[in-house]
């Protein structure tokens, strides 16, 4: 009996997937190795990693198709943000980029080159996304997070 509700219930969870893991998203960089992962914070102050930081070689490229919306220092820290359409909008950093404000960038396209500093260890970068202005998991719009399953315990 268990395990026939179990089978229901985890072919609910399937049936039911994130909108965002359709939207074609591509990794900012070429090789992909997870260094930090997201943390959610407990609430919109509280501590936490609001996006993955990325073991990075020289290039860094736009996720999705958009408009720069930022570029420049925060905090000394070298800041490249995209402007997606939608209520999505990425950060990347450190990065160092030639492009200017409005200007269009393309799926997968080149934005930017890793740059010294950020809050990132050496060598990696991080990837930030917000949708309507609150952190989410980039992951998401990159294949999807597992959903966690309940499973009977005895």
């Amino acid at each position: 009996m268990v395990s026939t509700s179990l089978a229901v219930f985890v072919a609910l969870v399937t049936a039911v997937s994130d909108p965002l893991t359709g939207l074609g998203w591509a990794w900012p960089v070429e090789q992909v190795r997870v260094v930090r992962p997201y943390e959610a914070p407990a609430h919109a102050y509280g501590a936490g990693h609001r996006g993955i930081d990325l073991a990075s070689t020289e290039v860094v490229r736009s996720p999705a198709d958009g408009h720069i919306a930022f570029t420049g220092d925060v905090a000394g820290r070298p800041v490249l943000t995209i402007d997606h359409g939608g209520g999505l909008v990425t950060t990347l950093e450190p990065v160092d980029s030639d492009l200017a404000v409005g200007d269009a960038v393309a799926r997968a396209a080149p934005v930017g080159h890793l740059a010294p500093g950020g809050h990132t260890a050496p060598g990696t970068v991080h990837f930030g996304v917000r949708l309507d202005g609150e952190y989410i998991n980039p992951l998401r719009l990159l294949g999807g997070v597992p959903r966690a399953v309940l499973l009977p315990c005895c």
